[in-house]
């Protein structure tokens, strides 16, 4: 398993999100979700100006494997701002990179003390370790 970034946090259902320092967040899958789905074949993402909500009751994004296709819930609530275009040609960037550039939308969130509901990296590392067990 990939070394899990410091300055992420999680929802259980193995989305990261990353505070960025222009009132955006950056969203994405994990290492261990997307070795888990195996290599990713296709992604639809959210479209840019709708609104989310934060927590795993609403699918914001799909991806699929050739295993299975996966709902991608944001782990903020808010408006998305922009998409990563790039893996709609290449949606294997997440299985090479899930930290970095296989993020999948960015949203403007409402309200940063969602936060504070998410795992930091040390407690999705524990969740993941006993999945793994």
């Amino acid at each position: 398993m990939s070394e899990i970034p410091g300055d992420l946090h999680f929802l259980k259902s193995h989305e990261w999100v990353r505070i960025n320092d222009d009132g955006t967040a950056t969203v994405g899958i994990s290492d261990h979700a997307q070795g888990a789905l195996g290599d990713l074949v296709y992604v639809e993402l959210p479209e840019v100006g709708s609104t989310v909500e934060a927590g795993n009751d609403k699918g914001v994004a799909v991806v699929e494997s050739v295993k299975a296709a996966s709902d991608i819930y944001s782990p903020l609530s808010g408006e998305v701002v922009e998409v990563n275009e790039k893996l709609s040609d290449a949606p294997e960037t997440i299985n090479s990179d899930a930290y970095g550039d296989g993020w999948i939308f960015k949203i403007k969130y409402a309200d940063r003390s969602e936060i504070d509901d998410l795992l930091g990296p040390d407690e999705y590392n524990e969740l993941v370790e006993n999945e793994d067990h």
